[in-house]
């Protein structure tokens, strides 16, 4: 008994003294757990900036939605024994049943009641709610009392989305977020989501969080830290190019069952690439954007034999008169025969043998002046540079492979076939960057994507053209080389005569057909890469267009000129349709207008000054005493400019907002017709003309 005694008195001693030990020497680290288990901090997303085609419609774009609770322990609606919440809440659920239309009136009276009677804390009432959801929530019976009072609470979230859908999709790219297996956000951005991922995401924000209830935590009123909003793109896409683009892709694509395709369109001036259109064919036999197949790289083929010809005329080994002999289309060299796609005959000039396309041609020239020497050869195409990635404001372009002789994979062979576009892997960009520069007399650009990084409004960032190359060529050799890719098209022989045979137009272009290797099975699939390389009008090139092809297994119909030849007439012809139409209808008398479309706003001018002074941004100012004005930016600065306005002559409402355009342009007594929502884009009656009483004005916003 006296031992059992002793042992709960040394055991009570033990118990006392790591209770001590804990309050005295732990007890400020278990204090901190305690805290920490009551409150803590979560991120909150900025918003994510927009992307933007060149004319301003936006390509890529966060929409709001939101996530509703209820803390029905709300002060304010459980003050005087719950008067608030019974005096409101069967008109609240008779205005939650209206809007919604997912219960009736008496669902959401249980479903309140329910809560209430419970005292939840943080019960999550709507999820992904839309944003005019939200508003019409607001303005319901209790809820428009406020948080305090009403016990609403809301948390909003972005959802990312591209308003047209199919268009550039991969291009634009999508903003994917997933929690891998540890826990751990990963990003699974693609395009130029990717790309300028850090630019558009902006910076997080932080808010506290309060324990309320086991695993629920409610946000604490006045301690948020508000996140950094992402800034805004402003690409190169054309939209009604890249429709144009899609729409000539899907046609040849569905009609011959063909595995994938690309096509690109690019200024020839500036290397803006004002179309990519990449469709891959799914199992169910629908196409989608799944890939960018215009940055990976592959054997080119005959567009491939740009290339050959310009390393022959550059170092004066041939003149286009020369004549070469075919052989009937097939030649052997070195133990291996290269063919020609049909029998082309026997004697021709190169002109012909370019012309025509033939293989045979190529790789006897190239054996004749390169065979002893091919590192003068495959010089000449690093100077194209065709090793090197193009350079675009994109992620996840293939590397690109010229071979050398010393590498282990040159052969006998390597020579003869990189004549003709095999043996080398290169991405359809970068053999368009080649036709364009030619395009552009010698000079080759670098392509990009990005125009501009906005901020509030304001240009941050301004991406200028850039020149990679000044000069791919001699300038006697650009002029034949310009010859040859006109005689494609243009001479009865050339395998693109058929296409532009009785054009409006002329065009400058290489047609081109490759076998593809298909994995482990080699060739034996007869698949066939189809392309059509150049340019338009030949004559003052404004675009250069590239469109390749990948065909199915034994495709009866594979020719270049018979599947990517039609996808660029198309884009030619639309393009030079729609380029006259609107020369014609913009500059009836050949004057240049000054373009409005870099305005950022416009609309009275106190008004203007009244924004500048209240978001205290420094700003040039000549408006002076006119009454309207725009605002612009110069060197990232924003600008005000002043416009007179007579009632006498129609005004420039462009860049204004609809109150503003209305408001000055019915007090001169004009009928307006508004088409659309946002900013005045376009106007029917030009600026500056003779104004007339009740004359009808339309105005399209964006």
């Amino acid at each position: 008994m006296y031992l059992c005694f002793i042992g709960i008195v040394v055991f009570s001693v033990v118990i006392l003294g790591r209770a001590v030990y804990i309050q005295q020497v732990q007890g400020t680290y278990w204090l901190a757990q305690a805290k920490a288990q009551e409150q803590r901090f979560e991120e909150i997303d900025a918003e994510r900036g927009t992307i933007y085609s060149e004319d301003g419609s936006m390509l890529s774009t966060s929409i709001p939605f939101f996530n509703i609770y209820i803390d029905f322990m709300a002060e304010g609606l459980r003050e005087k024994d719950g008067k608030r919440f019974r005096n409101n809440v069967d008109s609240l659920s008779i205005a939650l049943a209206d809007q919604f239309k997912d219960k009736t009136a008496a669902e959401y009276r249980q479903l309140l009641q329910n809560g209430y009677r419970k005292k939840d804390r943080y019960f999550l009432f709507k999820r992904n709610i839309s944003f005019q959801q939200f508003k019409a929530l607001r303005s319901m019976p209790l809820v428009k009392q406020g948080r305090d009072k009403s016990g609403f609470i809301y948390e909003v979230k972005d959802k990312r989305l591209n308003p047209f859908g199919l268009l550039a999709n991969r291009t634009i790219g999508l903003s994917r977020e997933y929690v891998d297996s540890e826990g751990k956000i990963r990003n699974t951005n693609v395009g130029l989501e990717k790309t300028y991922d850090t630019i558009l995401k902006g910076a997080s924000g932080k808010r506290l969080m309060r324990k309320v209830a086991a695993g629920v935590f409610a946000p604490v009123d006045g301690s948020e830290i508000e996140p950094q909003n992402g800034k805004d793109i402003i690409t190169t896409i054309d939209v009604n190019i890249q429709d144009i683009a899609e729409n000539a892709l899907m046609k040849t694509l569905v009609a011959n069952e063909c595995e994938y395709g690309t096509a690109l369109v690019m200024e020839v001036k500036t290397g803006k690439i004002k179309a990519i259109a990449n469709l891959g064919r799914r199992s169910d036999g629908t196409y989608w954007e799944d890939m960018n197949y215009a940055i990976r790289a592959s054997e080119p083929g005959s567009t491939f034999k740009l290339a050959t010809m310009l390393a022959l005329l550059e170092d004066k080994m041939i003149n286009l008169n020369q004549h070469v002999n075919l052989e009937g289309g097939a030649w052997t060299v070195n133990g291996r025969t290269v063919y020609d796609s049909e029998n082309h005959g026997y004697d021709v000039t190169i002109k012909e043998a370019f012309e025509m396309s033939s293989n045979v041609g190529m790789a006897k020239m190239v054996m004749t002046h390169y065979s002893k020497k091919p590192t003068q050869f495959v010089d000449h195409l690093k100077r194209m540079r065709f090793h090197k990635y193009s350079g675009v404001d994109l992620l996840g372009e293939t590397t690109p492979i010229i071979k050398v002789p010393k590498d282990r994979t040159w052969s006998a062979t390597s020579l003869p076939w990189m004549s003709f576009g095999y043996e080398v892997l290169v991405s359809p960009l970068q053999t368009l960057m080649l036709y364009n520069a030619i395009a552009n007399d010698g000079k080759m650009m670098k392509p990009y994507l990005v125009n501009a990084i906005k901020e509030n409004g304001l240009v941050v960032k301004e991406n200028q053209p850039e020149v990679l190359e000044q000069a791919v060529c001699s300038p006697q050799t650009l002029t034949l080389l310009q010859e040859l890719l006109k005689g494609v098209c243009n001479d009865p022989h050339g395998t693109g005569f058929s296409l532009f045979k009785g054009a409006p137009y002329s065009v400058s272009g290489k047609t081109g057909t490759s076998l593809m290797a298909n994995g482990n099975r080699g060739y034996a699939d007869h698949i066939y890469q189809s392309s059509f390389a150049g340019y338009f009008p030949a004559d003052n090139p404004q675009y250069s267009c590239i469109v390749v092809v990948r065909n199915k297994p034994f495709a009866p119909v594979y020719y270049g000129a018979r599947i990517a030849g039609p996808v660029f007439k198309e884009l030619a012809d639309k393009l030079y349709a729609v380029n006259a139409d609107k020369d014609k209808k913009n500059n009836p008398n050949g004057v240049i207008k000054k373009d409005s479309s870099s305005y950022l706003y416009a609309g009275a001018s106190e008004d203007m000054q009244q924004v500048m002074k209240t978001l205290d941004w420094k700003y040039q100012d000549s408006v002076g005493t006119y009454e309207w004005t725009r605002m612009y930016a110069v060197n990232y600065s924003p600008v005000l400019d002043g416009q007179p306005v007579s009632k006498k002559m129609v005004p420039d409402v462009r860049g204004m907002g609809l109150k503003d355009a209305l408001y000055l342009l019915e007090n001169m007594q004009a009928k307006v017709v508004v088409r659309g929502r946002g900013k005045v884009k376009n106007q029917s009656v030009e600026p500056g003309t003779a104004f007339v009483k009740n004359q009808v004005i339309t105005i399209d916003l964006n």
